[in-house]
């Protein structure tokens, strides 16, 4: 099922999330982050914010920042200009929070966002306190392809 057909998802649901990797560039490389120019969606005229169209992803995909979007090659190994490939391997999550917003919220991006999921991938553990902190968001409709597809819930899937 795509993000479009848009169920009513709920807090403990279990996602599968994929998106298919797409080319970019590399504008920027620190010690923690790549960031690189969005592929997906446009600047939004109309916002209160200054997007510059360029998403940071950590260096370290798995450390306690993460992302579902990934560079296919090491990020460790980038260097501004580069070409490479971002998207979402297929990864299985637990929504831990669910956001409404009408009218649709302002991130400097189009298409607005009015529905945002905060997951966490299966079998990383909460923090104590704010787990969305710990979390990532996923918006529904957005201009990136994700696919998601509700799994039901087994004995094998621990979250």
């Amino acid at each position: 099922m795509t993000q479009g057909s848009n169920p009513d998802y709920q807090v403990g649901d279990i996602l599968r999330v994929s998106c298919a990797p797409t080319p970019t560039r590399v504008t920027e490389v620190s010690r923690f982050y790549v960031s690189i120019e969005w592929p997906w969606g446009e600047v939004d005229p109309n916002s209160q914010y200054g997007w510059n169209g360029r998403f940071a992803l950590p260096v370290e995909p798995d450390g306690r920042e993460w992302s579902l979007f990934r560079t296919e090659q090491d990020p460790r190994t980038l260097e501004p200009d580069d070409t490479c490939l971002v998207g979402i391997p297929e990864t299985l999550v637990r929504v831990i929070n669910v956001g409404h917003y009408d009218p649709p919220m302002d991130t400097g991006r189009l298409p607005r966002p009015h529905t945002l999921l905060i997951v966490l991938p299966i079998g990383r553990p909460n923090v104590e306190g704010n787990s969305e902190d710990e979390g990532d968001t996923i918006e529904l409709d957005s201009a990136a392809p994700i696919t998601l597809e509700r799994v039901p819930h087994s004995p094998d899937i621990h979250g």
